[in-house]
């Protein structure tokens, strides 16, 4: 969609981009959503691209993911073999509604802030305990868990001007044993719900957590795994309001879901399948 109240661009932003914020300013990455609808409020494009930040950097403490990472980057990357989480990026990136010549230029970023109960990144981030790292217009930084920074359907604690600049992943969390359900109306459509449980190797613990069919994140843990009577319960205490409604699914349709999969992801990791 042409975008006609726009009148610059900004191709090459200064290394710290925040500078140059004003308002009616975008961050632009891989604007596969920006360019999909009217946007009347926005004067200037700001190219995040254009810096050229190191889409997945692996280290000893985890992973680094920068924000303009595409998702097909994401999915090509090699896992190593010590990862065992890595076979849930790739099921991640396979939730996207979208085809995969989208996945070129879609960015991880800009699925996490564009906050929709069904972005895949979020689960995918959130199930595995990482944390943005978040730029100021004033050049302050600040560090937030996953699991915080959604609020609700399209909504998130970004402040005007601030942007997210990467997402550290920790390495016990990719070593982690992963299950996960997903629903959808059609093959390729938005995720109805979308639930993921980790695990530690070797262990009896259990971190699941749901998406897509809530507004926000949300995440239940256990020092030893639940039995079905438990779970069920504590997905069922999940405040009412909390769950979404759209064409996908109502709130009780989306519950019912939820209780399904968990059981079923509490039965595959207890018995003790990768």
């Amino acid at each position: 969609m042409d975008l006609n109240t726009i009148t610059d661009v900004i191709r090459r932003p200064p290394e710290r981009p925040g500078a140059e914020w004003r308002q009616g300013d975008a961050w632009l990455a891989g604007g596969t959503w920006l360019y999909s609808a009217e946007q009347p409020e926005l004067r200037r494009l700001i190219d995040l691209t254009a810096l050229g930040w190191t889409p997945l950097v692996p280290t000893y403490a985890g992973l680094e993911i920068g924000a303009t990472c595409t998702v097909r980057d994401l999915y090509a990357f090699p896992w190593p073999i010590g990862w065992t989480a890595g076979h849930l990026f790739r099921s991640s990136c396979e939730a996207f509604l979208s085809s995969f010549k989208v996945w070129n230029a879609a960015t991880v970023g800009g699925n996490i802030c564009l906050s929709l109960p069904a972005g895949p990144m979020i689960t995918l981030t959130v199930a595995l305990q990482a944390r943005y790292e978040l730029w100021a217009p004033d050049g302050s930084v600040r560090f937030v868990d996953a699991l915080d920074f959604v609020t609700g359907d399209h909504r998130n604690i970004l402040a005007p001007g601030e942007l997210l600049r990467r997402v550290s992943v920790p390495g016990q969390a990719l070593r982690r044993r992963t299950a996960h359900r997903r629903f959808t109306l059609t093959r390729l459509g938005r995720s109805t719900v979308f639930l993921v449980g980790t695990q530690r190797q070797g262990g009896n613990d259990l971190q699941l957590t749901v998406t897509a069919g809530t507004t926000r994140p949300v995440r239940l843990g256990y020092d030893s795994l639940p039995d079905a009577r438990t779970l069920r319960q504590d997905v069922d205490g999940l405040p009412a309001g909390l769950w979404f409604a759209d064409p996908n699914g109502t709130p009780d349709h989306r519950r019912h879901l939820a209780r399904h999969f968990a059981e079923e992801i509490r039965r595959e990791l207890t018995a003790g399948d990768l």
